[in-house]
């Protein structure tokens, strides 16, 4: 799968939607748009959104020992919290954070690995300018890490989560574009410092080191906004005359199920907070 062979997106900006846009309406939107793609056989989906001061916990997350003192010590700090509907462990979001879901038909034919390489990219389209080191390798300290976490020289500013539902695949991106990530990183560490509590787990959670992760304007010396991703985003989806790209919010249909899949994240947060 390769972003370059797909000539036509249904585009979704959901950035300016504000403080009050609440993250489980965001993850219940993607289950709806794979349902869109997968079911219904409508076009590749490019979603772009925000959120303001929340944490997004893995399902892991949710069965810490401690989790309410560590979710108090968030709230504390002025975070909110939800447990999210994929993979993956405990992220910071805030308006400094663009998230990105490229959103597929599933093809079993191909692998999962190919959502992340698509959406690795994508990323390495937006800021080949800039450099040419975006790397796609677990770096070890930061928080949530995998195999297609992405980094400039060691230092994480990226991760990438994956979904697939109803026929359809939603690659996730968190991209730390502005901000400190060191400071994000420091927040996620003294959570789970408070919600394991030196108990013993089943799970294993990451020592974090913030000074492992980084937002792009450090990394590249630039004073980037989310607008200014943005634009990159849409430079490098339209790679050439014959692509097209439809600005839309949710259809007929879609919004009945969007309110199903909400109930559903409602229902996974049921005792958090």
């Amino acid at each position: 799968m390769s972003i370059n062979s797909i000539t036509n997106w249904r585009f979704i900006d959901q950035t300016t939607f504000g403080p009050t846009f609440s993250p489980l309406i965001s993850f219940a939107t993607d289950d709806t748009l794979c349902w869109s793609v997968g079911e219904k056989n409508s076009i590749p989906v490019i979603r772009t959104w925000v959120h303001h001061h929340v944490v997004i916990l893995g399902i892991q997350d949710s069965r810490l020992p401690f989790i309410n003192e560590g979710i108090k010590f968030l709230q504390r700090e002025g975070y909110d919290a939800i447990v999210r509907n994929s993979g993956g462990l405990a992220v910071v979001l805030d308006e400094g954070i663009l998230n990105i879901s490229l959103i597929f038909k599933e093809d079993k034919q191909i692998s999962i690995n190919s959502g992340y390489d698509a959406m690795y990219e994508l990323i390495q389209g937006m800021f080949k300018e800039e450099t040419s080191e975006i790397e796609a390798k677990e770096i070890v300290g930061s928080y949530c890490p995998g195999s297609y976490d992405l980094s400039i020289a060691g230092k994480k500013f990226a991760g990438i989560s994956q979904r697939r539902v109803r026929g359809g695949v939603a690659v996730q991106i968190y991209l730390c574009v502005s901000g400190s990530g060191s400071k994000r990183a420091a927040l996620i560490k003294d959570f789970y410092e408070l919600a394991v509590n030196e108990a013993e787990t089943k799970f294993t959670y990451p020592v974090i080191v913030p000074s492992t992760m980084a937002s792009l304007n450090e990394l590249l010396g630039l004073s980037l906004t989310i607008q200014d991703v943005m634009l990159r985003l849409l430079n490098a989806i339209k790679h050439g005359p014959s692509v097209t790209i439809e600005s839309t919010q949710l259809v007929c249909g879609e919004h009945e199920l969007l309110e199903t899949n909400l109930e559903r994240m409602k229902k996974r947060n049921e005792g958090i907070g």
